[in-house]
């Protein structure tokens, strides 16, 4: 990283920062770097005295306890939606309740799941596994060898980690397999190869991990091996960005493989490369562009920018097919059939095959769509599944073996539902809606634009009572994402929906830049050193909605996680007269020392890094923890980080805390001990965290005057 502590003191100096905060961010000159001992005795000693302030604060607010406990009936509900995934002929899923902490893994028949009330059998009961191995077994995924599907691979984490231990698990028998494949805890990718080996991308040697904190050799291990034995396929280099290389094998419908390398170069460029008989080859791809799927022996890749590889040229936001056997044959020159293209407001979300066709989940002006493709001998025929309007359409699962699909209809005031589809033709037939959790009765969902301060408009959803006055005074939450080229698009929440709507709240969701919801130029609007437009969109959504008299300053919150809560800390520190009511979630906040944080180095091809002038000069002037000043009236925000975290950390969390702290500023923070990069690691941890933090909305925006608050009538 970059040293420049002369113009670090000299920027400081001219803010205003106080004592300890003039300190430059290089290393050990951070006054708060012991916080980033994430575990060290008085880390957690801190954590635990902030802790108890703010609950004492939080949970001594008589409505408390009523908030708590709906929060926690929502979370525990036994009509959600059961999600299932298609697993040799039967549909399984994950489940949480009261009865099931941790959770179970259960199955049914695929006629049974479609009945109005699936009759279950429990395949793996994580609380009676944690309670017999003395484990703190948090359920991350399960993926099973193709084609028989009867051996599964289990990852496990402790306590919500991303770093996973990995089991194999024997469907017929219910129980792990004896001497059966087993990966010691780390951040590692694995895929079957076939049900006796495996791929691997792993730390084989203590230390042997890239800069990013994530692997970067692939090897084969074959059945009854030691890790020791396994065999070196690939190798990336340790310099390389992003988040690891990893392996995977596509598998269509007719058994025929392909075993796929990905090497990222940063977050968003990466190298593809296939395992043949003569080693690795690379694919003639561009470096935004990959694989997803494989349908009747034809590669499906996702574009994410123009891409000529003959005459004609293939728009960024595309979906093309290779021949497997042409790919296979000559990987380094390709001939590419075009099987969808976005429109100008269009965007491809995803895309997932069945035995013979290919499911596209799309947006329209942020609105889904669900597309069939079939191919044929000259191309591939499309056709539009009919499904609910003005909605949110998500694949849920696809099945190999047949052309059965299990899809998602979600929008903000319907309750979502669940369809089973057959691809083949087209039909889709619901199958089961959850009950409303909310009064809905009273309430509409409209889609206004703002205009951002280049003159482009931005979309954003609002939902609110039929009968709301316009006249500045209506508690009103903002949200917003922005980044990675992920979309926001209409959902139901039921903690929303029941603690806030139905108490008079009302809720918009931003369509800000660097989000995908106009397909890649839509983020790559907000890359690097271009990232103020997107905290500039934001703000000017912030503003057309108090233009439209719909709030005031006084009424508006804003919430965001993760990078959301990288916009949410910039938006506290740029515009603290807009906002009455800040939630900062897992939020990366310290944006000059990131790339020492968790997997912090990993996401340079997003933010940038600051060993690059240009890039350190944006972040100085734009980092969140570098620009707290005193003597600003800044609302009180509520900080929230988990210290499981090692994705983002909840290092950032912390160090923004201390120096508002130093600085006698006033705040909320709590840090969940468990959960990983999530509000918890059951559903008693997520309802507290969601009480917590609609509390906190009800007493800044709702309350005639909060304690405490900076901001008057």
């Amino acid at each position: 990283m970059r040293k420049a502590i002369l113009a670090m003191i000299i920027g400081a100096s001219a803010l205003g920062l106080g004592g300890a905060a003039m300190a430059a961010e290089a290393g050990g000159d951070d006054p708060y770097i012991w916080l980033e001992e994430f575990t060290s005795p008085r880390a957690m000693q801190w954590v635990e005295a902030h802790n108890a302030r703010t609950t004492g604060a939080l949970e001594a607010d008589p409505r408390y306890a009523a908030y708590f406990a709906e929060a926690l009936k929502l979370a525990e509900a036994k009509d959600r939606l059961p999600g299932g995934r298609f697993i040799n002929g039967q549909v399984y899923n994950f489940w949480q309740d009261a009865d099931h902490v941790r959770g179970i893994w259960r199955r049914t028949s695929v006629a049974n799941f479609a009945a109005p009330a699936p009759k279950w059998e429990t395949v793996l009961d994580l609380d009676a596994l944690a309670a017999s191995e003395k484990a703190n077994w948090v359920w991350k995924s399960a993926s099973c060898a193709r084609p028989a599907e009867r051996r599964c691979l289990i990852e496990l984490s402790d306590g919500g980690e991303d770093a996973v231990t990995v089991r194999e698990f024997d469907l017929a028998t219910g129980r792990f397999v004896d001497g059966g494949f087993m990966l010691p805890k780390g951040k590692q990718r694995v895929a079957w190869e076939n049900e006796n080996s495996l791929l691997i991308s792993r730390e084989w040697a203590p230390g042997e991990l890239g800069r990013t904190g994530y692997p970067y050799i692939v090897k084969r291990l074959k059945r009854g091996q030691p890790l020791s034995a396994a065999v070196e396929l690939y190798r990336g280099d340790p310099s390389d960005g992003g988040y690891g290389v990893t392996p995977n094998v596509l598998r269509d419908g007719e058994n025929r493989t392909l075993a796929v390398i990905d090497r990222p170069l940063d977050t968003f460029n990466a190298e593809t490369w296939i395992l043949t008989a003569k080693g690795p080859r690379r694919v003639a791809i561009p470096a935004k562009a990959g694989p997803v799927d494989m349908v009747a022996g034809r590669v499906i890749i996702q574009i994410r920018e123009d891409w000529r590889p003959t005459t004609r040229t293939y728009p960024a936001g595309a979906l093309v097919s290779v021949e497997l056997a042409q790919l296979k044959a000559d990987p380094a020159h390709l001939k590419p059939t075009l099987v969808y293209a976005a429109g100008p407001r269009e965007a491809m979300v995803e895309a997932s095959a069945s035995k013979g066709s290919l499911l596209v989940s799309t947006l329209d002006n942020v609105s889904g769509r669900l597309l069939r493709f079939t191919p044929t001998a000259t191309g591939w025929t499309r056709r539009a599944l009919a499904l609910p309007a003005n909605s949110t359409l998500g694949i849920v699962d696809t099945n190999r073996s047949d052309d059965r699909a299990l899809l998602g209809v979600t929008s903000f005031l319907v309750p979502p539902s669940q369809w089973l589809a057959d691809a083949k033709t087209g039909a889709a037939r619901e199958i089961r809606r959850q009950g409303a959790k909310f009064d809905a009765s009273n309430l509409v969902a409209e889609q206004h634009e703002a205009v951002s301060t280049d003159g482009t408009r931005i979309p954003y959803f609002l939902v609110h009572r039929r009968d709301m006055p316009l006249n500045g005074n209506n508690p009103t939450l903002l949200y917003a994402y922005g980044g990675f080229e992920v979309s926001m698009t209409p959902s139901y929440s039921s903690t929303n929906g029941k603690l806030w709507l139905e108490k008079g709240g009302v809720y918009a969701l931003a369509n800000i830049r660097g989000g995908g919801e106009f397909g890649p130029k839509w983020h790559e609007a907000g890359l690097g050193t271009k990232r103020q437009i997107v905290y500039d969109d934001f703000a000017a959504v912030g503003r057309d909605l108090i233009s439209r008299k719909i709030t005031s300053p006084r009424r508006l919150g804003i919430s965001g996680g993760s990078n959301g809560g990288l916009q949410t800390g910039v938006q506290f520190t740029q515009h603290p007269e807009l906002w009455n009511a800040v939630i900062i979630d897992v939020p990366l906040l310290d944006m000059i020392r990131i790339s020492k944080i968790a997997a912090g180095a990993s996401w340079e091809g997003e933010y940038g890094s600051v060993t690059d002038p240009a890039v350190r000069a944006f972040w100085d002037k734009t980092s969140p923890y570098q620009n707290l000043r005193t003597g600003v009236a800044y609302p009180q925000p509520f900080i929230f980080t988990t210290t499981k975290d090692d994705r983002v950390g909840p290092q950032h969390a912390r160090k923004f805390a201390a120096r508002m702290e130093e600085m006698g500023l006033p705040f909320y923070f709590y840090e969940n001990t468990e959960g990983g990069h999530a509000a918890g690691a059951n559903l008693r941890q997520t309802a507290r965290t969601n009480a917590l933090e609609m509390i906190y909305l009800t007493r800044k925006l709702m309350d005639p005057v909060e304690p405490g608050s900076t901001k008057g009538q």
